[in-house]
């Protein structure tokens, strides 16, 4: 009988990791790991890490050093990096932190069980060489996806990892591979939301952003793919699926046809058990007259929109190398809730890019005031290695940005709890996802998506805690906020399920 054999995976940074957290912990199931929920039980600690600013890339480190502390009074024998933060920085990592026992790319993935086991017989794995993925595939859109199958894409899976007809024998509630590049799956939690890779890597070019060249060019998964794991995921018990990549509106356009998620999008609605689909990461620059329609009128697909701002004023948007300005983003809002009146809405803003004036922050500060966004998140700048704008002039003084950055911080706070209030009065579909101590049962509606946009906490007309169950939707009346988050009595007489 082959040895016990323990992994655990710390996730951190965005759903895009949880999918490629789950990948992993597939590919490890299937080749006879015990997943353990805790790392102080777990053999090896993976931690899967985020490199996206500095701030995340401190918290991947921190993690690391803590799973590390493990060793000293735990099972934990070893401790592997993994995600972003390795895959941006590699060797260079492995210099820095060698607390950290094996710091692995995406090209490892495919043999994650046996770099793994390497490692905790006491054997060493190669850091490897970070390199810009970009450079990986064509420059041309449409010949990619041939080219993709030679290139380690987490979430995607990879050409020679399963046979088309998935073996009998997989352990179960492990997802089977449903085609060439299906990734083998396995859940990391219960909850009734899960997030479905839509593509990996970004063709854009935005002066601040370095994650082209660590995750690459944009490539779409196919239709069928995307299908085949919603059904996979609904068998699990799964509600809820959002369609998470870096930029969802590119979706298809190296297979062809940049309306694909337009007809795929009522697809995923009519899978049997799925009751909500909700599609995150949305360009502005990109958004289409038939996207707005399909997000706004499909019956289970949420009008909640994700949409990458940044700022509004003009100069600023330039220098980041992106498009629109305050009133095209007021208009693109205006048309959105035209469709959906009670649609979501949520954006990031940086503050204090290189050469912000105080006119441009100021048009920041109109837009946001009139956007009635449900969601902001605000960042001051920060330069980040091998970026455009690591190299521009007129770099603003370190107070001057906390100072917009607190002001603006502020300033959205205000306004999205204003927004919270405006739907005082509403009735929603509040999808039921956990019981807290304290507030009772918690849930969200189709304007809030996990982690980022608030929640809705659920009471009863007489106030007591209603009878629910994760993953059950009901009809609730908005009667109350508590910052951006909703109170709710459930209607459960409308509600009729």
């Amino acid at each position: 009988m082959p040895e016990r054999r323990t992994v655990a995976l710390v996730t951190l940074g965005c759903a895009r990791n949880e999918v490629d957290s789950e990948e992993l912990a597939g590919r490890l199931a299937a080749d006879g790991w015990e997943l353990v929920e805790n790392a102080e039980e777990a053999d090896v600690a993976v931690v899967n890490t985020c490199g996206f600013v500095e701030a995340a890339k401190k918290d991947s480190v921190d993690a690391l050093l803590e799973a590390n502390d493990l060793k000293d009074h735990g099972k934990t024998q070893a401790v592997v990096a993994v995600g972003c933060m390795a895959e941006r920085y590699g060797k260079e990592l492995a210099e820095a932190l060698p607390e950290a026992d094996g710091v692995l790319g995406f090209d490892d993935y495919a043999d994650i069980s046996n770099r793994l086991q390497t490692i905790l017989n006491g054997g060493s794995v190669e850091a490897h060489t970070p390199r810009d993925r970009r450079k990986l595939l064509p420059l041309s859109p449409v010949e990619r996806q041939e080219a993709a199958a030679a290139v380690a894409l987490p979430g995607h899976g990879d050409a020679a990892e399963a046979p088309v007809d998935a073996p009998a024998d997989l352990p179960e509630g492990l997802a089977p591979a449903s085609g060439p590049r299906a990734p083998l799956r396995r859940r990391l939690d219960t909850s009734p939301v899960a997030s479905v890779k839509l593509a990996s890597g970004c063709d854009r070019r935005c002066s601040f952003c370095a994650i082209p060249s660590f995750r690459g060019s944009f490539v779409s998964r196919r239709p069928s793919d995307v299908l085949n794991e919603t059904r996979w995921l609904a068998e699990q018990g799964v509600k809820e699926v959002m369609l998470v990549s870096e930029n969802n509106t590119s979706y298809g356009k190296d297979l062809g046809d940049i309306r694909l998620l337009e007809s795929l999008l009522p697809d995923l609605a009519s899978v049997d058990g799925i009751e909500r689909v909700r599609v995150s990461y949305l360009q502005p620059a990109e958004m289409r007259p038939g996207l707005i329609d399909v997000l706004t009128s499909t019956e289970k697909v949420v009008p909640y929109f994700d949409l990458s701002f940044q700022h509004s004023a003009p100069d600023v948007l330039r220098a980041m190398r992106r498009f629109g300005d305050t009133d095209r983003f007021l208009e693109l809002l205006e048309t959105i809730r035209s469709k959906a009146p009670t649609a979501g809405a949520r954006s990031n803003f940086i503050v204090g890019f290189p050469g912000e004036t105080e006119a441009d922050f100021a048009e920041l500060e109109r837009f946001i005031t009139h956007a009635r966004l449900d969601a902001i998140g605000v960042f001051g700048y920060s330069d980040e290695d091998g970026t455009e704008a690591a190299t521009y002039e007129h770099k603003l003084d370190q107070d001057v940005v906390d100072e917009r950055l607190a002001h603006l911080s502020r300033l959205a706070e205000e306004l999205t709890a204003q927004r919270a209030e405006e739907r005082i009065g509403e009735t929603l579909e509040v999808l039921v996802e956990s019981l807290d101590e304290e507030d009772g049962w918690i849930g969200r509606a189709a304007h809030q998506a996990p982690e980022t946009d608030g929640q809705v906490v659920l009471t009863t007309a007489d106030g007591t805690s209603p009878d629910l169950a994760p993953g059950r939707m009901v009809s609730a009346k908005v009667v109350g906020t508590e910052g951006v988050d909703l109170v709710a009595e459930c209607l459960f007489e409308e509600a009729g399920r």
